[in-house]
């Protein structure tokens, strides 16, 4: 064979330089910048990764990672594996080049004379370009070398070697579809590139020489880089040397577990269902990082408190739940939690975006209306007692949460204790459809007109998800104005309410004064007593709801700066088991706003201008007298029941049969006066099923109480434990004889069947 002359190696060189000249030579913090992970990052808003997720399934690309974050054990190995002379060289290494060309003229195997700058400048190549430096099938010609060694060099010229090594490891492919020391090290061995030891970077440096090798190869040549590290062992005696040489045959065991690991999953973090938000909600193009208003802290609390309260409800037949945390002034989302991960069955589905019955919760709403409208003030009162409301589809009959009617009652109590009747009394006077366009305003989304829904809409029969009925309740917080929420930056200091471009749907003295409501204990003692897990040390306004059959359990409720909602139930839809308001969700509302206000005072809103106070009292003692809040013209001191008509409707049984015509005295119960005949109750699903109870009543003074054939009680009246089914109710006389006799039916979940005697 003919050695080449000198003369030609230089005109060839001359002749690839110049054509490399003519090249753009990119600069470090171009290529570092126009990296493109197959992954996005996102950020909470101090720049913590709260998630990653990956948006390019054509390669498996990590995150870009600085020299100084990679383990020195893996820059050790890398240099020694690939170019020894990596630190004297200026591009190429004529040595090597020299013995390289020397081994091919004898036809001996030589080490190869590719540097890791020249392997730079081919990994950097634009592939669509004139003279590709990239080696095609049968491998390199000697043009494309020497254009290498040439673009190497002036990368020499115009990088530094930190820069070099850093761009090298980020840039150049390992096994399969894995590019870069990220990616590499996370598959392989599970762990960020600043945490490989020696092992784990010897396997790294053999897979740049070999990266879809069988594993023995891999652990040959990891064997040698190992022995390259240690060079002191090979110094040593024999004996001692062998003890301290690398374990090989540890090593082919290692590397064979090692490349059928693959621990990087898709997604993982603590926000998933918020980052999957935000990326439906970016550009075309998605950036490597984005950044998001939450606060890691914070969701990492939100999601820990979750998962805990429903591990101690754990037999209840509940594994889901969800909690949104807003900022009232500026509607940023500070917590995101769509599900309660690992314990759930349906952990993909995001409860924060899921529609819901919000049951009881928009009965707050359903006040301020009325007061708004001057219907009714805080003082005014509502009957707590049995109605039955015909209806297209038949009786609707509301029952309250402990099944117990309490009355006459105040518009503060019937609010705080979270009475049903009145709620319903209330809409009434309001109306389903003007309720339902009132719900639209305050931002949530009703699939279906008021009329649809009908009464129960008083009770949440509609369907709502979480961020907006938290938002809402965020209108409640800033004087019934209503913005958006926010997800993305900037962060704007909020100087007011109207700093969020919100807009006033509410009159701000009723929301003002449903808040005032929803803060009071002695408002809600009449069902929740007055130390109840709603109580705070803070100023707080909260509301539980529970929907039909217990399927969803809340708790929403704001602050002076935060507004706080919580799902509880199942993302399947099935019922839970003995989970009421102060059980489900408010525990984990109560959690949260403790460790929002651990630091942080919360202090009641001031009364906006328009309002008056003036102290009231209640006639009969229905309750005690108070200072109450009153829009201008509503104002009174007395509220009182003066007379109720000997014939009101209201009070009589409706369709009784009579089973006996003949005349009984005075004192003689003759019929049957609560419920009426074909009477449908519906189990409350917010009030515990041991805690409900049906009163039957009869005019006179008493007789004997049959259901379905066996003595359930005597007198005038009776209160019941319902349980699901068709019952039949019979009233005796003295003598056993059949007085008047109804037929009732009874839908929901409740306790097993109690025989009373």
């Amino acid at each position: 064979m003919k050695r080449p002359s000198l003369h030609a190696l230089t005109a060839l060189l001359l002749i690839a330089g110049h054509g490399q000249c003519a090249l753009g030579m990119p600069t470090f913090d171009a290529v570092k910048s126009g990296f493109q992970p197959s992954d996005t990052l996102i950020l909470d808003r101090h720049g913590e990764v709260v998630q990653r997720l990956r948006t390019d399934a054509t390669v498996r690309r990590g995150q870009w990672v600085a020299l100084g974050d990679v383990s020195p054990a893996l820059r050790s190995a890398l240099v020694l594996g690939e170019d020894r002379r990596f630190y004297e060289h200026s591009g190429v290494d004529w040595r090597a080049v020299s013995a390289a060309a020397w081994g091919n003229l004898w036809n001996t195997r030589t080490r190869g004379a590719s540097t890791l700058t020249m392997q730079l400048a081919s990994l950097l190549e634009d592939p669509e370009a004139a003279g590709s430096l990239r080696a095609g099938p049968g491998g390199r010609t000697v043009a494309q070398k020497l254009g290498q060694a040439v673009v190497a060099q002036r990368l020499e010229a115009s990088w530094r070697k930190d820069q070099i090594l850093e761009a090298y490891l980020n840039l150049v492919p390992f096994r399969g579809e894995t590019v870069g020391v990220d990616a590499l090290s996370r598959t392989v061995f599970g762990k960020a590139a600043h945490g490989l030891d020696e092992r784990e970077a010897a396997v790294t440096a053999a897979l740049v020489r070999a990266p879809n090798a069988a594993p023995a190869r891999v652990a040959q040549r990891a064997c040698g880089v190992l022995r390259a590290m240690n060079p002191a062992a090979a110094a040593r005696p024999a004996s001692a040397a062998r003890s301290s040489a690398p374990d090989c045959d540890g090593l082919d065991l290692f590397v064979t577990a090692a490349l059928q690991r693959r621990d990087y999953a898709a997604s993982e973090g603590i926000a998933p269902h918020l980052a999957r938000r935000v990326l439906a909600s970016a550009a075309s193009s998605t950036p490597p990082r984005i950044r998001t208003t939450l606060d890691a802290s914070l969701q990492r609390y939100a999601l820990q408190t979750l998962q805990r309260h429903l591990r101690e409800l754990r037999g209840r037949h509940v594994e889901d739940g969800a909690v949104v945390v807003l900022d009232n002034a500026s509607g940023e989302v500070l917590a995101w939690v769509g599900s309660s991960g690992e314990l759930s069955g349906a952990a993909e589905v995001d409860g924060v975006l899921a529609p819901r019955q919000p049951g009881s919760t928009l009965k707050p709403f359903l006040y301020a209306q009325a007061i708004a409208e001057q219907r009714l003030t805080a003082a005014s009162l509502l009957e707590d007692a049995p109605t039955h409301i015909p209806t297209a589809s038949g009786l609707y009959i509301p029952q309250n949460y402990d099944r117990q009617f309490k009355g006459w009652v105040s518009v503060r109590t019937a609010l705080g204790a979270s009475l049903n009747v009145p709620a319903v009394r209330t809409l009434v006077m309001v109306s389903p459809e003007a309720f339902a366009r009132h719900l639209r305003d305050v931002g949530l989304p009703l699939k279906e007109t008021g009329d649809y829904y009908g009464y129960s809409l008083a009770l949440g029969s509609a369907e709502v998800p979480l961020l907006a009925l938290t938002n809402a309740y965020r209108t409640l917080a800033n004087a019934g104005r209503v913005g958006d929420v926010a997800i993305h930056p900037p962060f704007t200091p909020a100087k007011g309410t109207n700093a969020s471009g919100a807009r006033p749907v509410l009159d701000a003295r009723a929301a003002f004064i449903v808040g005032d409501i929803l803060s009071d204990p002695n408002a809600r003692a009449r069902t929740f007593g007055t130390d109840s897990v709603l109580a705070t040390r803070f100023w707080t306004a909260v509301k539980t709801g529970t929907s039909k059959d217990m399927r969803d359990n809340w708790a929403v409720g704001w602050s002076q700066r935060y507004t706080v909602g919580v799902w509880v139930g199942n993302a399947s839809g099935a019922p839970m088991h003995d989970v009421s308001g102060t059980s489900g969700a408010a525990p984990v509302w109560a959690d949260l706003m403790q460790r929002l206000h651990r630091h942080t005072p919360s202090r009641a809103p001031l009364p906006p201008p328009g309002l008056t106070t003036q102290r009231v009292s209640f006639g009969a003692q229905l309750e005690a007298a108070r200072s109450e809040w009153f829009l201008p013209g509503t104002a009174q001191d007395v509220f009182a029941i003066n007379f109720i008509a000997a014939n009101d409707p209201s009070t009589l049984g409706r369709g009784q049969k009579s089973l006996k015509s003949s005349q009984t005295g005075p004192s003689q119960a003759s019929r049957i006066t609560a419920p009426a005949d074909g009477t449908i109750v519906a189990l409350d699903p917010d009030i515990p099923p041991a805690r409900q109870r049906l009163r039957f009543t009869a005019d006179g003074t008493g007789g004997r109480w049959l259901l379905d054939g066996q003595t359930l009680a005597r007198g005038a009246s009776v209160d019941w434990l319902p349980w699901p089914g068709r019952h039949r109710v019979t009233l005796l006389d003295a003598a056993g004889e059949p007085l008047d006799e109804i037929r009732l039916e009874v839908r929901g979940a409740g306790v097993r069947r109690v025989v009373q005697k």
